[in-house]
């Protein structure tokens, strides 16, 4: 897989697990905890943690594609976890990637 390759399905993966992680938890969590509606919460809690599992796989080909040191791919790894810090992680990462690849 080519370094433009590894980039595009990273950051689809950055924008997609974001996206459920907004919804989980700003959308499914309030409905589970203020409405006592619990099913949005278990289908896009399972569904977020699929997705979750796929944007480590993209990312950490996309590092090792670009030869990214452990503690930076780690970091981009959390950056999944919070809300809002994939699409931060996403920007950052393909401005640097974009930056090695002109360069090369």
């Amino acid at each position: 897989m080519s370094i433009p390759t590894a980039l595009r399905n990273y950051r689809i993966a950055a924008w997609v697990t974001g996206v459920g992680l907004i919804v989980l938890v700003f959308v499914a969590m309030p409905l589970k905890y203020f409405f006592d509606t619990p099913g949005p919460v278990a289908v896009v809690g399972v569904t977020h943690g699929f997705l979750y599992m796929l944007y480590i796989v993209c990312t950490l080909i996309l590092a090792e594609r670009v030869r990214a040191k452990p503690l930076e791919a780690l970091v981009v790894l959390l950056a999944g976890t919070i809300p809002i810090a994939s699409f931060v992680a996403e920007r950052a990462v393909t401005r640097r990637v974009r930056a090695l690849t002109a360069a090369a």
